[in-house]
């Protein structure tokens, strides 16, 4: 009888957790957190914030130029700036660090440093190993306890690769079973696979010509994988538009060209279903694609288009909630913008609460637009209103605030280059 009583308690306590937010946190691995989508499974959080935001924590400084945002994982943090390595030069390296004490625990150089920023890259961590890549191209694979490197690659001498202009590579790698996959940009290369433990090339991905728009070479976002209509793909956007290749040879599978500029494309694709929204920004928009196989044929059916007036995403990112996506809307802005998923039409757009492009994150019913002139605000994510409830200057601004939000714990993390902020953001 006794067991049972406990068992009963037990399963109370428990649903106690959940309900109160306080159940065990989910780590954030990777670039965007687990689906890579901009989606934090936190609950508990505070519903508005205090009118002079919520409570400075702790600042933590050291950690060099970048706009590289975190991972979390075991109770440690992973991520990337351009700083003095041993011998006393600069250099661009993966770092890790103890969450709670804040102790450093290894600094490793992967590259030469980056003048303009620093690196973009945030590491994927995948168990005993991670992966970082440098803005030169180096893609590295680090012991995770350790930071010793396993091994190494260069997009431009082993693969051919380039960028699509002139700004350097930003992609955050994507691990996916026994691959690590990227986007070189090479012409008999444009995305590639290697066995995440030894570095072997498993394929490389040659992708036709999708059209004129854009320029040949990577672009600026993160793959994402998606099983659709049988089949595991790899779906991105690189310098001539949005692609997907078969997720285990690497053969093309659709392109769209459309979706291309010829400066930079920059934001990660969204994916439910056989559905894939792509945006990118400088006059060019956005669109929803359904993925349709006949026989072992795929295309791409454009559902429909958004010009620029009506969405674009400079960089920031967009999220899926229920059925509608939120994001920033403007080159070098952050209009906050709803559209319905399926049918692209607006829901509500509004003037900017911050100035410049805007990083976005959904948690709790909210989302977090961290707009780069260092204003945080917190957004219903409610279709039949905007409505900020809570906004806040962070108390470190060393430059454009890029590096996306990341919340774990009940805890916010803005990145600033040099320093870390962490905010309490428990209910």
């Amino acid at each position: 009888m006794v067991p049972r009583v406990f068992a009963l308690l037990w399963l109370a306590v428990v649903g106690l957790a959940v309900e109160a937010g306080w159940a065990e946190s989910v780590d954030w691995p990777q670039f965007r957190g687990p689906g890579r989508d901009g989606i934090s499974s936190e609950t508990g959080l505070l519903k508005q914030w205090p009118a002079d935001g919520p409570r400075l924590l702790w600042k933590l400084e050291g950690l060099g130029r970048g706009y590289s945002t975190l991972a979390i994982v075991g109770g440690k943090f992973f991520t990337m700036g351009d700083r003095r390595a041993q011998g006393g030069s600069e250099a661009q390296c993966v770092l890790a660090y103890d969450l709670a004490s804040r102790k450093e625990l290894w600094a490793t150089p992967i590259g030469p440093p980056h003048s303009d920023g620093g690196p973009r890259c945030t590491p994927t961590v995948d168990g005993d190993l991670l992966y970082g890549i440098g803005t030169e191209g180096d893609l590295a694979c680090l012991e995770t306890a350790t930071g010793k490197i396993v091994w190494k690659k260069n997009f431009g001498r082993d693969f051919g690769g380039k960028m699509m202009s002139v700004w350097r590579y930003s992609e955050s790698p994507l691990v996916d079973g026994e691959k690590v996959v990227c986007t070189p940009g090479g012409p008999d290369a444009t995305l590639v696979a290697l066995h995440k433990k030894t570095g072997e090339v498993i394929w490389k991905s040659a992708v036709p010509p999708l059209g004129p728009k854009g320029r040949d070479g990577a672009g600026y976002a993160s793959i994402v994988a998606a099983d659709i209509e049988g089949v595991r793909q790899y779906i991105t956007v690189f310098g001539r538009g949005a692609v997907g290749v078969d997720a285990q040879t690497g053969k093309f599978l659709w392109g769209y060209n459309k979706i291309a500029n010829n400066v930079a494309n920059i934001p990660n694709p969204i994916v439910r279903g056989n559905l894939v929204f792509v945006t990118t920004s400088y006059r060019t928009g956005s669109a929803l694609l359904r993925i349709n196989k006949e026989g072992d044929r795929f295309t791409a059916e454009e559902v429909y288009y958004l010009d620029p007036r009506q969405f674009e995403n400079h960089h920031g990112g967009v999220v899926l909630v229920g059925d509608h996506l939120y994001g920033g809307s403007g080159q070098n802005a952050g209009n906050p913008v709803c559209i319905e998923f399926a049918t692209g039409k607006i829901a509500w757009r509004t003037a900017p609460v911050g100035s410049g492009s805007a990083a976005v994150l959904y948690a709790d019913g909210r989302l977090v637009f961290r707009y780069q002139n260092g204003l945080v605000a917190l957004i219903e994510a409610d279709p039949s209103e905007f409505k900020v409830v809570g906004k806040f200057r962070t108390a470190v601004h060393n430059g454009p605030s890029w590096p996306h939000p990341v919340i774990h714990e009940g805890k916010l993390y803005l990145r600033d280059h040099d320093t870390l902020m962490c905010y309490d953001v428990k209910e």
